[in-house]
């Protein structure tokens, strides 16, 4: 089957133009009057359904449909006209041209990188559809098929051997070996072995000759996990390998070839131990030639549903377990929760929430409390107070933490011989005992968590008390003007000798670029005075969304609404500015 890309005939010329662009990239390409042409889920024959294009916006939303739900394929827009990449956005395109936008071989170009990217996430189970996602995934596509050097970092649980798959699934080596190290798990002596092997004899033990991960990997792709674990010694000799593409087995005399590429991992900062000098400085920047960053899962809690979804299905189609599904309720708390252990943390909650509660939908009761309430407890057990002999335990952050619902809090205690005469009462008492004791202990916990959160909420309103107290004794500044927008003008400014007279505005006393100010204790300014039509007003307790949203408006009104120039001014793409502006209801 080959990769099929369906362009709308709203506009013929740009289609056709179009066509041959995505014809050069590889593509079959056909040329579509209208939605009811395009083929159904079953009629897609000897095609493979990659990407539609739409020319124009006339009746899009049947095409929309069409492609939304039949054939499941990312939606371009290339239309005419003002307002054409917000025209684009509405109706839900992953990619929106206007008239001034790229050349079709651009778009053609843009078109082969996004088939690509849904291809890497079927393929090797990276999900997500957040910003940072999809430029992460579309840096991948760029950088697989060279030859270069690539540093992963980012946290624990990011996913960063997934993307060293990735970066190899879609280069050139695909067909050969991908071998994944970790350097952290072997010792300094056996590290060495295991990279670059060894002769027999070459040390006690080393009964005959063996490879080394290099050459097994030789003209496919070695992925060096934890890197900023390994000694200085093999840090040399790695360095040699990645200049020379030679190297020595150990004990060996004659140097071998191998054509590697390497993608190296870790979740420290090399850059600081290089400083340090437990890190070489040459080894990092070749190493660091093209740099990937995995966001933590809690900067991107917009793709959490996603990624449960695909977990449910993966651990229910592996475990033949039916799982309905999760509660609205649900989700909100698990979207409240930081993540610590990151994707890797999620898929080991949710395989215990399957596997808990088989057969129904997973409400907040079935979250473990470091997750429900919000809690960043350690990953060690903690234990509970209770008598001697009692403890229980919590798995921390959600990894592995058995799910407890209310009447399931058992403490253990050591075991008991009983009397054989009161052997036949106890049998028939036990459980009763059982179930007042679980219901006392479960008393117990959730008062003391009580007492825990009212505790702090009491300190809280009293440190909020106590501020007022402070800002009724004294007036606080009111605002921070951050600098000129355009560099075309000079902020006003204020001196506390003449704080009885008018300000004026003075050409020289403002700097270039940009100045904080700050009103006088006591004084009570205008709006006027505070917000002068250059400046942009950073109060206390604004958030950072608040802020930008304050500047992007601002940078608009400069420009009188053209927002190419705002773009430029800020330094982003006018793609990137028009989400925002919808993102913030920003009046433009």
């Amino acid at each position: 089957m080959s990769d099929t890309v369906f362009i709308s005939t709203h506009r013929l010329p740009v289609a056709g133009a179009l066509r041959e662009a995505f014809r050069e990239e590889g593509f079959r390409v056909e040329l579509v009057p209208g939605p009811d042409h395009l083929p159904g889920r079953g009629e897609v024959g000897d095609r493979d359904p990659a990407l539609l294009v739409l020319t124009g916006s006339d009746g899009a939303q049947p095409w929309v449909a069409r492609a939304r739900d039949e054939l499941e394929i990312p939606l371009f827009t290339v239309f005419p006209g003002e307002d054409a990449i917000g025209r684009g956005e509405r109706l839900g395109a992953e990619e929106s041209f206007g008239p001034l936008d790229p050349q079709p071989a651009e778009v053609a170009l843009v078109g082969r990188r996004t088939v690509e990217r849904r291809r890497l996430q079927e393929q090797i189970g990276i999900v997500g559809e957040s910003e940072a996602m999809r430029e992460l995934l579309q840096r991948v596509v760029q950088i697989a098929p060279v030859d270069s050097t690539v540093l992963i970092t980012g946290e624990s649980g990011t996913g960063k051997e997934l993307v060293a798959r990735g970066i190899h699934y879609l280069s050139p080596r695909r067909h050969k070996a991908f071998l994944a190290v970790n350097v952290a798990a072997l010792s300094d002596t056996l590290l060495e072995s295991e990279l670059f092997g060894h002769e027999k004899g070459a040390f006690t033990g080393a009964i005959d000759r063996r490879k080394g991960f290099f050459e097994l990997a030789d003209r496919g792709t070695l992925f060096l996990d934890e890197i900023g674990e390994m000694p200085l010694a093999t840090q040399t000799k790695l360095l040699r390998v990645l200049e020379q593409r030679e190297f020595l087995r150990v004990g060996g005399e004659s140097p071998i070839r191998v054509d590697v590429r390497i993608v190296a991992a870790t979740n420290r900062e090399l850059r600081e131990m290089v400083r340090k000098g437990s890190f070489r400085r040459d080894l990092y920047y070749r190493l660091n030639i093209l740099d990937l960053r995995l966001p933590p899962l809690r900067d991107r809690p917009e793709d959490l549903p996603g990624l449960i979804r695909y977990f449910i299905r993966e651990i229910s189609e592996r475990m033949d377990r039916p799982f309905p599904g999760i509660s609205g309720e649900a989700m909100r708390i698990l979207k409240r929760h930081s993540w610590p252990g990151n994707v890797r943390e999620l898929k080991n909650l949710v395989e215990s929430m399957v596997v808990l509660a088989p057969g129904r939908e997973i409400g907040p009761e079935d979250i473990p409390d470091e997750v429900r309430r919000g809690g960043s407890r350690g990953l060690g057990p903690v234990p509970l107070e209770g008598g001697e002999g009692e403890s229980t335990e919590r798995a921390g952050s959600g990894l592995l933490a058995p799910t407890r619902r209310p009447g399931t809090a058992l403490a253990r205690r050591a075991p008991m011989v009983p009397d054989p005469s009161e052997e036949s009462s106890n049998r028939t008492l036990q459980p009763e005992m059982e179930f007042v004791f679980r219901t006392l202990m479960d008393l117990k916990v959730d008062m003391e968590d009580l007492r825990r959160d009212f505790e702090a909420y009491r300190e809280e309103i009293d440190e909020r008390l106590d501020e007022d107290a402070i800002a009724g004794s004294r007036s606080l500044p009111s605002g921070i003007e951050i600098g000129t927008l355009g560099g075309d003008h000079r902020q006003e400014s204020e001196s506390e000798s003449d704080a009885e007279s008018d300000p004026r505005a003075t050409p020289g006393s403002a700097s270039e670029g940009s100045r904080e100010e700050a009103t006088q204790p006591g004084a009570e300014p205008s709006d006027s005075a505070l917000d002068p039509p250059d400046t942009v007003v950073f109060r206390p307790g604004m958030t950072i969304d608040e802020m930008e949203a304050r500047a992007i408006a601002a940078v608009l009104e400069e420009h009188g609404g053209n927002r190419r120039k705002a773009a430029e001014s800020l330094g982003i793409g006018e793609r990137t500015l028009y989400r925002k502006i919808r993102r913030y209801e920003i009046d433009a």
